[in-house]
């Protein structure tokens, strides 16, 4: 009975671990989540989602990191000026930027 009741509270803590572990948005996602808020921006889209996204995870990131979305975001706006590339990056914003634009925690993978 004692191993029985060990082996649940065991497997409460790696669930729970594992939980934990998977809502931290990586750098990669934030960086990503930069970048599709140059896009809304630049294609004339609401940005608030995004805004409050990027706001809350940022709280967590290096500077470098800051400073790396920062440049995502310039260079994803500057992209929408041209009228070549406007059908992809309308793809991309609607496509896997959605998982941003709810202003949750909720990124890619998890």
């Amino acid at each position: 009975m004692k191993v029985a009741a060990i082996a649940f509270v065991a497997l409460g803590l790696a669930v729970a671990g594992s939980a934990a572990a998977s809502s931290r948005v990586t750098d990669v996602d934030y960086l990503k989540a930069n970048r599709c808020k140059g896009l809304a921006s630049g294609m004339g889209a609401d940005t608030a989602g995004l805004d409050a996204f990027i706001k809350t995870e940022g709280r967590s990131r290096i500077d470098y990191v800051l400073r790396r979305g920062e440049e995502e975001a310039t260079r994803a706006k500057r992209q929408t000026a041209d009228a070549n590339q406007k059908d992809r990056l309308s793809a991309e914003l609607s496509g896997g930027c959605a998982a941003y634009m709810g202003g949750s925690k909720s990124a890619p993978g998890q």
